[in-house]
């Protein structure tokens, strides 16, 4: 079954599933350990945390930094509140776009080496609105099949042809853009890819997929969320690591994970942030993010550009380096997203509430975040993480018994 096929299929299902009374569904979810639940934490987020009366080391959090409990940053975001109030009132083409918001943009073009950015509420806010601003029925997109949810939630939406390839399978992706340039050499070819993927925690081989699309006359849409402010000199993100932003056209991210606060940006020319502006429904109709959380993301980026932000992320190597050497996993990581894949869903759960009977949070990921089959633990290290948490937790690991079954 191609992947196309297999997508369908899945679509197909969730559609069953729909049809099907709220009580039978859960009981479904619930027999085939896929039921979900929100448990709230009794602390602010952090490298320990308390839930349930219980404290815990979080090996959860996509803080890659520390930078979510930053004095500095939260300094900006309470003196943002003072200046420019709790909230924007309106969308940005409103009354809602405040200097916060445009200095940040600003901000986020320079440092991205872009001609203009514009930014959303969230990640999957951008991805919705971008995508379908960018490609509709008469184009293709070509995405890896293990993008997140949001870029192809997007390019569904879109009403483009969809193409999937396997993950990080360059023979495949160079096939089928040349299978759709042989029909039309007008097509407009939106490839989509990840440079960190949020649940591998691998790269995708960027500069050949660049090459491709070049020599292919395509788009290419790279999004960053879990690179920004892990990757590169200061920070930007793979694309800045290897020196091809500026070959880029779309460079996405978040303000969610390592910058340590909410939001989403696309960066591009000034031609399509002007047209995104006009067409991208996800912003012409939500009211604007605080404009306080602007000026505070704005303190982030500039301190993840300095040479503090250089001296975290060198940090962070290192407790990337410890958590692998404590482990006995091969050091093929140079991102802080270590998954151990279990398999079942039942191993994975098991393992995650055994983690936490010793004190460390580590969740289980499952269907339909990862594909069926391959349930697994999602181990995220930060810079904020001491060395004795980290070499805890490979040390319980070991006694538990937990290994990857790959």
């Amino acid at each position: 079954m191609n992947s196309v096929v297999k997508i369908a299929a899945a679509t197909h299902s969730i559609a069953h599933l729909k049809a099907t009374a709220p009580a039978e569904v859960l009981r479904q979810l619930a027999a085939s350990g896929l039921l979900r639940s929100l448990r709230p934490l009794d602390s602010a987020a952090g490298t320990e945390i308390s839930r349930d009366g219980h404290t815990l080391a979080n090996f959860a959090s996509n803080d890659y930094l520390g930078l979510a409990r930053h004095p500095e940053i939260e300094a900006a975001f309470i003196e943002g509140i003072r200046r420019f109030g709790a909230g924007a009132t309106a969308s940005r083409l409103v009354c809602g776009s405040l200097a916060p918001h445009q200095a940040l943009e600003d901000a986020l073009a320079a440092a991205k080496q872009s001609a203009a950015a514009l930014t959303f509420a969230s990640g999957f806010a951008t991805a919705l609105g971008v995508i379908p601003a960018i490609v509709g029925k008469a184009d293709c997109i070509v995405l890896d099949k293990l993008s997140h949810a949001c870029l192809v939630d997007a390019a569904r939406l879109s009403g483009a042809t969809l193409r999937v390839f396997p993950h990080n399978d360059l023979q495949k992706l160079s096939r089928l853009l040349n299978a759709i340039r042989a029909k039309s050499a007008t097509t407009r070819i939106l490839v989509l890819t990840e440079s960190v993927f949020s649940m591998d925690g691998d790269l995708c081989p960027l500069r050949e997929i660049v090459e491709l699309t070049e020599e292919h006359d395509a788009l290419l849409m790279l999004d960053e969320a879990h690179a920004i402010g892990v990757l590169g000199e200061h920070g930007m993100g793979l694309a800045e690591e290897l020196g091809l932003q500026a070959r880029i056209a779309f460079q996405m991210g978040t303000l969610s994970k390592a910058v340590g606060l909410a939001g989403g940006y696309l960066a591009a020319s000034r031609e399509w942030i002007d047209l995104l502006i006009n067409r991208a429904r996800s912003f012409i109709f939500s009211t604007a993010p605080p404009p306080a959380l602007a000026h505070a993301a704005l303190t982030s980026l500039q301190l993840i550009g300095s040479r503090q932000g250089q001296d975290r992320r060198a940090t962070l190597l290192r407790n990337i380096a410890t958590f692998q050497q404590a482990s006995g996993l091969l050091p093929t990581h140079t991102t802080p997203i270590l998954p151990l894949v279990l398999g079942s869903n039942e191993a994975a759960l098991a393992a995650s509430a055994a983690l936490e009977c010793q004190g460390l949070l580590v969740p289980a990921i499952r269907f339909p975040t990862v594909p069926r089959g391959t349930a697994r633990l999602r181990i995220s290290l930060s810079a904020a993480h001491s060395t004795s948490a980290i070499t805890r937790l490979a040390s319980k690991m070991q006694d538990l018994k937990i290994q990857d079954a790959r």
